[in-house]
């Protein structure tokens, strides 16, 4: 398994856009993707599943404004941020599972990590 790389990560103003990347060697092979985040003294917090056959789901605290996406072709996976709010700013990792019938917003069904790309929300 080759390492999961995110891109995309920067600086935005409140009410802003920013699209992350990111690059997972053999794609097809995961039953479970998604994006979660880190702020400093907080808990990693699952922001955007992508289950294999479709289903997404998302934190409350970004519906209507995330969207996660992912393109088997590119081996890629997406997180479309909109109407970014402060609150907003974290690390934000990229996690792929191999558990097939087990993708949820908990840690245990995720099994491959990224480094992480940091976003920050600026007022």
């Amino acid at each position: 398994q080759g390492p999961l790389v995110e891109s995309g990560g920067g600086s935005v103003q409140a009410g802003g856009s920013l699209k992350l990347s990111c690059q997972i060697p053999e794609y097809y092979s995961f039953a479970c993707m998604g994006w979660w985040r880190q702020s400093p003294g907080k808990e990693r917090e699952a922001v955007a599943i992508l289950h294999g056959g479709g289903f997404t789901d998302y934190a409350d605290s970004v519906k209507g404004r995330f969207t996660i996406s992912g393109d088997v072709r590119e081996n890629a996976l997406y997180l479309e941020m909109n109407t970014m709010k402060v609150e907003d700013t974290a690390t934000y990792y990229c996690a792929t599972g191999r558990k097939y019938g087990f993708c949820a917003r908990v840690r245990a069904a995720f099994d491959y990590w990224g480094q992480g790309t940091q976003v920050t929300v600026t007022s």
